[in-house]
């Protein structure tokens, strides 16, 4: 189609083949393919010059407004890819969305005003081609190969308790010592939750006795600052209330984990040929470690 229109636009298919860097006569056989499959004779060739039948006068008044629409339209699918625009979809985990990501939101689009971010929580997984996410970020390493996978934040967990539930209760000294303790579990399904300690080579596995369970750590937070008992989170999620002295770390020499020790937040995305410009920039500004501590910062006051 475009080379018709520059055929008639250079008077010739020579002009023609200049512009697209073919021959005349392997232009003269693409038009007379798009001739072929119309069943209509859109040029009338002479030794001198082009000529437009009735038909092809027709065709190419539709055709190439049709065509400037196309290319106007490859320019802006060029220009979300160059400029961060549009609205990213973003599903995380509960915790890391509201000590990390919310916090950082108001940086992130002073940098990138065209990007409008919808951010969803949940403790569920999603399947991000149905649900329609550009990314989802999910507590380790995601078994679906077929799924691109960045390391956004590496973490562990603590094992955290307020200073005054401390100061009632025995002192925690040792894995075992928790039996003793009122335990803020959180909840991954009907077994007895197993909090697993390693340290010096060594890993000790304890059903702990459940004082509270909940599904959403942020519940096991809020417990635990207000002295309910000791809880397991994520090292992210408790930095500032650690700082401040809102909670104490126990064990500190021990590995904790009711999972797997192989932590982290890990951003996880559609497996295409290119990341979409508003996708690279937020994982960029993510991943940076100044921005994390800029969430630290901001997370600290809610």
């Amino acid at each position: 189609m475009e080379l018709f229109v520059w055929s008639v636009r250079q008077g010739s298919f020579s002009g023609a083949s200049r512009r697209a860097g073919l021959s005349p006569a392997s232009v003269s056989r693409h038009i007379a393919q798009l001739e072929a499959s119309l069943g209509v004779q859109l040029l009338n060739r002479t030794s001198r010059k082009l000529a437009l039948t009735e038909a092809g006068q027709a065709y190419f008044a539709r055709i190439e407004p049709a065509l400037e629409s196309i290319r106007e339209a490859e320019a802006a699918a060029v220009a979300f890819q160059a400029t961060p625009s549009g609205t990213l979809r973003v599903q995380s985990r509960t915790m890391f969305g509201l000590r990390i990501v919310a916090p950082l939101i108001p940086r992130f689009q002073a940098l990138y005003p065209s990007v409008r971010v919808d951010l969803r929580l949940t403790e569920q997984p999603v399947n991000l081609t149905a649900a329609e996410f550009d990314v989802e970020f999910c507590i380790g390493q995601p078994p679906d190969s077929s799924l691109k996978q960045r390391l956004i934040l590496a973490s562990e967990r603590y094992l955290v308790a307020s200073p005054a539930y401390l100061s009632r209760m025995p002192p925690l000294l040792q894995p075992g010592d928790v039996m003793a303790h009122a335990c803020l579990t959180y909840w991954l399904g009907p077994e007895e939750p197993v909090w697993k300690f390693f340290a010096d080579g060594h890993l000790d596995e304890i059903a702990v006795r459940s004082a509270f369970s909940s599904n959403n750590g942020e519940v096991l937070r809020t417990l635990a600052m207000l002295g309910h008992g000791i809880a397991l989170l994520d090292d992210y999620t408790v930095r500032p209330d650690l700082d401040a002295g809102r909670l104490v770390r126990l064990l500190a020499t021990h590995r904790v984990t009711n999972t797997q020790f192989r932590g982290g937040i890990y951003a996880v995305y559609h497996n295409s040929g290119f990341v979409p410009a508003k996708l690279q920039a937020f994982l960029d500004f993510l991943s940076a470690k100044s921005t994390i501590q800029l969430a630290y910062a901001a997370s600290a006051s809610l």
